[in-house]
């Protein structure tokens, strides 16, 4: 499957039909300079590669962890690099996140320094993920989140 096209088109420069194809015609990179067959090899050589690179890499969500909860919905993945790609997306949405809630956090504390006199404006400061924080953060990505009511 490595080497197929994965649903990506390719425009050939000599059905364009005319001189002036602005940027489109130069968004494949340097393949798209030449034409011909080269054009159709260079993109799909970057998937290979990078399709090849998974197997090297250790992301931080185990395979098995991942494997888990692929089976729990599912999915049977015989390929550990697709797995790896699934990791690495889980990955990078979970950092998304945090980032975001970091980002909720320093306005939150800058708005409380501001408002206090005589606040400390200490460079080094450390933070710590609060569902105060990570509460706003998860609602741009549209999960909503509420804390358990103790009255019942």
């Amino acid at each position: 499957m490595v080497g197929s096209n994965f649903g990506i088109i390719y425009h050939n420069s000599s059905t364009a039909g005319g001189g002036n194809q602005g940027n489109h015609g130069q968004s494949l990179g340097a393949g798209a300079i030449g034409g011909g067959d080269r054009e159709r090899t260079t993109p799909a050589s970057h998937l290979s590669d990078f399709m090849s690179q998974l197997e090297d890499y250790t992301p931080l969500i185990p395979d098995a962890v991942t494997s888990h909860y692929l089976n729990m919905g599912g999915f049977q993945a015989d390929d550990k690099r697709i797995v790896r790609l699934i990791s690495l997306a889980a990955q990078k949405y979970m950092s998304d996140i945090i980032d975001d809630a970091l980002q909720h956090s320093k306005a939150r504390t800058h708005m409380q320094t501001t408002n206090t006199p005589g606040g400390s404006k200490a460079k080094d400061r450390k933070f710590t993920l609060t569902m105060e924080d990570l509460q706003p953060a998860l609602a741009d990505y549209g999960i909503n989140v509420r804390k358990m009511d103790y009255s019942q």
